[in-house]
């Protein structure tokens, strides 16, 4: 399977995951997210579409750190603990999806002779390591409810 296929479907099994997160889940904010995530996903894979017809096309940046952070500050002032979700190895396996993804993407831009389709795959690669952020921060919120909200340090999701 070419890579563009292979990227495609990739980016629509991971839209059509994180919309079936989103939906098992009761808490908005959660919600959300995965809301957020499940829409990347799609503009990733309506990029490879373009990068596969070999058409001009540029992933805008997007402001899913600041909104995600935004999101995090108010389930932190929520100080709702003890809240647990039953399929928390979904999350996990989410995390480990995200992680090679990036390694996949960031490996085929490494053999592209294209230097607009390498950067396309580098970008997306980087966007992947945001989702893996945002992913640990959701497991640690799942798993860790009482040390999360005392960290002061609640979130390492930084601007790339």
């Amino acid at each position: 399977m070419e890579i563009y296929e292979f990227a495609m479907q990739m980016e629509k099994e991971g839209e059509d995951y994180y919309r079936g997160l989103a939906a098992k889940t009761d808490h908005q904010g959660l919600k959300s997210i995965l809301g957020m995530l499940a829409d990347a996903k799609a503009q990733h894979r309506r990029l490879f579409t373009c990068l596969e017809k070999r058409e001009h096309a540029q992933m805008a940046d997007t402001e899913l750190l600041t909104e995600v952070k935004k999101i995090f500050g108010e389930m932190k002032k929520e100080k709702k603990t003890g809240w647990n979700h039953p399929d928390i190895e979904l999350y996990r396996k989410a995390l480990d999806r995200e992680r090679k993804t990036a390694d996949l993407y960031r490996s085929h831009a490494g053999q592209m002779t294209d230097r607009a389709q390498k950067e396309a795959f580098l970008k997306i690669a980087r966007e992947g390591e945001k989702h893996f952020a945002i992913l640990e921060e959701i497991v640690e919120f799942m798993t860790r409810p009482d040390t999360w909200l005392e960290n002061p340090e609640w979130y390492h999701l930084e601007e790339y």
